[in-house]
C-alpha cells in the first residue's frame, strides 16, 4: 500500500523515500546540487561497461516492504529491479540534507549491504569513498578538490571532485 502511494506521488522536484514505514520527504535542491549529480553521471557513464548502467533519481531500492530508497544516483546491473542492491549509491550532500546523507543514509545503505556508498559535496569539493567491509562501511578516502584517485569499485575510474563539479 505505502509502495503504491509512493509510486504515485507528485513529481514536483522533491525526493520521496519510505524509511521504516515513515515518509522521508526531501525538499528540491539548489543548481550546484543537480550540477554536482550530472557532472558525477556523466564521468560515471564514460566509464561504465555495458553490463551495468548508472541511473540519476530514477530507480529506487526496496530492500524491505517498508523500505523504500532513492539515492541521487545508483550503479546497477542492467535490468535492475530494486530488489537487491546496487553495486553503488552516492548521495550529493547539501544543507539541507547533510545529516541525513551522511548519519541516516549511511546507516540504511550500510545494513542492506550496498558495496560502495560515495557522498559528494558540492560546497567543500568533497568526494567520500566508502566501501563496505564485513564490519560495516571503510572509509577509502576522502577527496578534496584537485586531489585524484583511482578505483575499482563498482568499475575501474579514476575521481577529481573539481571535474566532478566543472
Amino acid at each position: 500500500m505505502i509502495s503504491q502511494q509512493l509510486a504515485e506521488t507528485p513529481r514536483d522536484g522533491r525526493r520521496y523515500e519510505i524509511i521504516a514505514g515513515r515518509l522521508l520527504t526531501t525538499g528540491a535542491q539548489p543548481p550546484a546540487h543537480h550540477a554536482a549529480v550530472v557532472g558525477l553521471m556523466v564521468h560515471l557513464k564514460t566509464c561504465c561497461p555495458p553490463d551495468l548502467m548508472v541511473a540519476v533519481g530514477s530507480l529506487a531500492f526496496r530492500p524491505t516492504p517498508t523500505t523504500t530508497l532513492r539515492p541521487d544516483l545508483i550503479v546497477c546491473p542492467r535490468g535492475y529491479t530494486g530488489v537487491h542492491p546496487p553495486l553503488l549509491a552516492v548521495e550529493v550532500v547539501s544543507p539541507s540534507t547533510r545529516t541525513t546523507d551522511v548519519v541516516l543514509k549511511r546507516a540504511l545503505y550500510e545494513t542492506h549491504h550496498i558495496p560502495s556508498y560515495w557522498l559528494l559535496d558540492p560546497t567543500h569539493q568533497e568526494l567520500t569513498i566508502l566501501t563496505l567491509t564485513p564490519t560495516g562501511y571503510t572509509c577509502q578516502t576522502v577527496l578534496q578538490s584537485e586531489e585524484t584517485f583511482h578505483t575499482t569499485d563498482p568499475f575501474p575510474i579514476t575521481l577529481t571532485p573539481a571535474q566532478l563539479l566543472g
